[in-house]
């Protein structure tokens, strides 16, 4: 096999699935893909075998590694880890960051203004001139706001209400029974499966598919998911020392406010109501992992350096 040398590599880690991107000398690319970070396992040393993997498969050098990844917690941001890990392969510099980071650059670049990464879960980043903020990323458990587990779950719970007399009628009822069987045995079910939650947040496009056809229930759920975003968004811009009133930008990555018309069209009234301007620009880059491969261009100066760990 021929080798190659690459001017860099960027890896977008993410829970459903790890993306890879080479660069060559004369600014070719090559891409490979590999199964998702498990976060109960040290996060860095996973991306690393992935990195060997990749210059194994390709008899490659690599000069710099940049990586965004899912899960990445303040105490496991050790650099040092994966340049150490890489270093046989030529590697003398290396990048790292939580995927808000890189998810802001591809959606925003280094322009101040807020990112709403919406899903399964949810993440917003905001940067000002003078500061970042990060609010929710929390998990299904205790955080996700507006995200599209958050939206699936309340579809469910409004299906169980109507089911017991305790809330108005819906169509989710007869989609519920559709997608997961009877009703009065879909919580077993559910507390069963270990990908509950992907199941789950698969509710969310059929509970908003449900409030675009006009059911109450299901568009009083959207509404309030729009709201949750639009508050985060908000919290995230004032907690970096936006000044209110002011413009600025508002970018949002992910399928729920990207494919879905209906569901932006409520984002951005909610929005709207929270001061924030009203409308929803596209990301400046069309992937993710170009935000991934900026993270080794970000000036010094900029706020969101401090946000990236090198070595």
């Amino acid at each position: 096999m021929t080798s190659s040398h690459f001017t860099r590599l960027s890896v977008d880690g993410g829970q459903s699935g790890i993306r890879l991107r080479g660069t060559l000398e004369r600014g070719r690319t090559l891409t490979a893909s590999a199964p998702g970070v498990l976060t109960d396992r040290p996060v860095l040393e996973q991306i690393a075998e992935h990195v060997r993997t990749f210059a194994a498969e390709h008899s490659a050098t690599i000069d710099q590694v940049a990586v965004g990844v899912s899960g990445l917690t303040p105490a496991a941001t050790k650099p040092e880890t994966l340049r150490d890990g890489v270093a046989s392969l030529g590697v003398t510099r290396v990048a790292v960051a939580h995927d808000s980071i890189s998810g802001y650059l591809a959606a925003n670049g280094t322009e101040s203004g807020v990112m709403l990464a919406v899903g399964t879960g949810v993440v917003v980043l905001a940067v000002t001139e003078s500061g970042v903020a990060k609010v929710d990323g929390w998990g299904s458990l205790i955080g996700d706001a507006g995200s599209g587990y958050w939206v699936g779950r309340a579809g469910l719970d409004a299906v169980m209400r109507a089911f017991d007399g305790r809330g108005a009628e819906t169509v989710l009822m007869d989609a519920a029974e559709r997608d997961f069987g009877p009703l009065d045995e879909l919580y077993m079910a559910l507390q069963a499966d270990p990908r509950r939650v992907s199941r789950i947040a698969s509710f969310c496009r059929t509970t908003v598919e449900a409030a675009q056809s006009g059911d109450a229930v299901a568009a009083e759920i959207v509404r309030e998911a729009a709201s949750e975003l639009a508050h985060s968004a908000h919290s995230a811009l004032v907690r970096a020392g936006w000044a209110e009133g002011t413009e600025t930008r508002v970018s949002a990555v992910g399928s729920l406010p990207t494919k879905s018309t209906y569901f932006r069209a409520r984002l951005e009234e909610a929005l709207h109501e929270h001061g924030l301007g009203g409308a929803v620009e596209d990301p400046l880059h069309d992937e993710p992992i170009d935000g991934v491969d900026a993270l080794l261009d970000v000036a010094c100066e900029h706020p969101l350096h401090s946000r990236i760990a090198t070595a």
